[in-house]
């Protein structure tokens, strides 16, 4: 499998504070991997780096083999142009419909004639099992509808990457349960490379190919999914619901583990 995204000496801040330290990670087409750690560990801000929406105070980011940052600002919007991104919270415009929504990015990116844009604003909504919603507004929908809206509209340019953040934030067990089987079915069906940031231990066993789990602005493990139980200290507690702060010294970098079977 081919590597779509490249982190190598990440270091990331907010001022003088280091939120990421050193971080060095690799993510094949193809998977689901899955970011893990508690709050506060640098979960979203490893996203917002990978997405472009920030910079490394040191360090780099390769999406799709070019390095973010490296060019104009016309090259490095033609290479985000090529990941999708589901917000948290789904961020939708609420005076547009579900359907002006996701047709938004196909009006501001290409030159598509307005009934091309229309049948694949049909064809994404149909993806995620929502064609019944093309005329709603936001306000009119429930939170696991809002998501596959916003879900839509991330795959409305066939990005071969989507990166999720906390997908289940706010949902009932069965709604994030049919959220899941929804990301599974898209890697299935598009081939696409899917990097989910979460820490519910249900979503973590139903998708994830591959974890990365971050501590204290460290990465403390990179592999594969079926392996991470097996480990002890704060990977162990993270899956039993244990108090990760009190596992380990703030003042020392913790033990790095890898897998490398893929």
């Amino acid at each position: 499998m081919s590597t779509v995204v490249e982190i190598k000496n990440l270091v990331a801040k907010y001022g003088d504070r280091v939120v990421l330290d050193n971080i060095t990670a690799d993510i094949s087409s193809g998977e689901i991997r899955v970011i893990l750690g508690a709050s506060g560990c640098g979960k979203t801000t490893l996203l917002k780096h990978m997405t472009g929406l920030m910079r490394p105070a040191a360090g780099t980011v390769r999406l799709l083999g070019e390095t973010i940052g490296d060019h104009d600002r016309e090259d490095s919007w033609n290479l985000l142009k090529r990941i999708g991104v589901l917000f948290q919270n789904g961020a939708l415009l609420g005076s547009l419909s579900v359907a002006g929504n996701v047709a938004l990015p196909l009006e501001m990116h290409t030159n598509l004639p307005a009934d091309v844009i229309d049948e694949i604003v049909r064809l994404k909504l149909s993806q995620v099992k929502m064609s019944h919603a093309y005329s709603l507004f936001p306000r009119e929908l429930s939170g696991g509808m809002r998501k596959r809206a916003a879900l839509a509209r991330a795959l409305a340019l066939d990005p071969p990457i989507l990166f999720c953040d906390e997908p289940s934030a706010g949902l009932d067990p069965q709604t994030s349960s049919g959220l899941d089987d929804l990301l599974l079915d898209i890697r299935e069906s598009l081939g696409i490379t899917v990097v989910v940031v979460t820490h519910e231990l249900a979503s973590i066993d139903r998708i994830a190919d591959r974890i990365l789990f971050l501590y204290n602005g460290h990465l403390l493990y990179d592999g594969e999914y079926k392996t991470a139980r097996l480990v002890e200290g704060p990977l162990k507690d993270f899956f039993e619901r244990r108090d990760l702060h009190s596992t380990a010294s703030h003042s020392e970098a913790p033990k790095f583990i890898t897998e490398n079977i893929r």
